[in-house]
């Protein structure tokens, strides 16, 4: 089992950033592959971002190709999503994910096993 809690949501205003954290807890020496994802009211939960173990390969869905900037620290057990030029439409509740994983990078929600509670992203206009 993996627990994982998000840090770092809040209000922000238009063009500003934020950097959202995911502290990973429980059976981390395995592999695996996280995601962020996010759900708006009344839509479905999409993925914004992944990437897997080493760190070499990452996956950003379009809207947020320049914008957001997946990483992690395996040593500490965390994955980060820098937030830049925030818009009102990425205010969403984001979920960070897991799957164990070496080298996959699932695109849709129903891949990951393991999710946290999410974080609050409210951007103002």
């Amino acid at each position: 089992q993996v627990q994982l809690v998000e840090s770092g949501g809040g209000l922000v205003q238009a063009g500003g950033s934020l950097r959202l954290s995911c502290a990973a807890s429980g059976r981390t020496s395995s592999s695996y592959t996280m995601g962020w994802f996010r759900q708006a009211p009344g839509k479905e939960r999409e993925i914004v971002a992944g990437i897997i173990w080493s760190g070499v390969n990452t996956y950003y869905a379009d809207s947020m190709k320049g914008r957001f900037t997946i990483s992690r620290d395996n040593a500490k057990n965390t994955v980060y999503l820098q937030m830049n030029s925030l818009k009102p439409e990425d205010t969403a509740v984001y979920f960070c994910a897991a799957v164990r994983s070496i080298s996959l990078l699932p695109r849709v929600a129903s891949e990951y096993d393991y999710w946290g509670q999410g974080t609050q992203v409210t951007v103002s206009s």
